[in-house]
């Protein structure tokens, strides 16, 4: 899959990957963005970026109004690199930090709150003014870019992603069991969240995972983003 659509390079588009935890999209979504030679926005890297945050000022989960008030106060940024993104919080280097269990349950507590949301989704357009993005999360074709040109809404059955999110723990951090456990409840969290809940965009193609290689899953978002491409490419060139 090395050769990109000779009109790949008229217009650049918005690439927005939904779906929930364990499903693939991080994945994805790196891939598809060297493929195109785009940039990868990870929304979730994000939040646990400001998750982190909270941690270390003791700032409560729970707390909204708090929580905005430090994101205010907060400089996240995503640097590319080619091993992936690098994540900047106020100038320092926390790519490391993040991937820690407990700045990732701590996340998904703090990306309930529709103030941290919205502050969250203004940033987050800021970066993909202009296109030529691939971002993934969790209210990207419904909420962030409604108007992107390829929508992906990425599933898999609970059991599935448990399993490839306990694979990607730390060595024996957790039970298997557990593991499953805390991502269905954050399943539940995400979905039935007042402000943006999971729920794929009415124009989104749903790919279900569950029985598909990633060579596969690939393989079906190439064909719709080249499908794209050359559709603009008429259009725009």
């Amino acid at each position: 899959m090395d050769n990109i659509s000779a009109n790949a390079g008229t217009r650049k588009i918005v690439i927005a990957i939904d779906g929930p935890a364990g499903s693939g999209k991080s994945t994805l979504a790196s891939l598809l963005a060297r493929r195109y030679n785009y940039t990868n926005i990870e929304t979730g890297a994000m939040y646990r970026a400001l998750a982190l945050k909270a941690i270390e000022s003791g700032v409560s989960v729970e707390d909204g109004k708090a929580l905005a008030t430090l994101a205010g106060q907060s400089n996240i940024e995503l640097v590319p690199h080619p091993e992936g993104n690098r994540v900047l919080l106020d100038g320092n280097d926390v790519t490391d930090l993040v991937r820690r269990q407990d700045v990732t349950d701590a996340a998904s507590k703090v990306s309930i709150h529709p103030p941290v949301r919205e502050w969250m989704v203004q940033r987050q357009r800021e970066m993909g003014v202009g296109g030529g993005i691939v971002m993934e999360g969790r209210d990207i074709g419904t909420k962030v870019f409604p108007d992107a040109e390829v929508k992906i809404f990425l599933d898999a059955a609970p059991e599935i992603r448990g399993t490839r999110r306990f694979q990607q723990s730390p060595a024996a951090a957790a039970q298997e069991a557990s593991v499953v456990a805390e991502l269905q409840a954050r399943d539940q969290r995400d979905r039935t969240r007042a402000n943006s809940p999971l729920v794929p965009a009415p124009d989104a193609v749903l790919i279900d995972s569950t029985y598909l290689t990633l060579d596969q899953v690939l393989a079906r978002a190439v064909e719709m983003i080249d499908a794209k491409l050359q559709i603009n490419g008429l259009q725009h060139g």
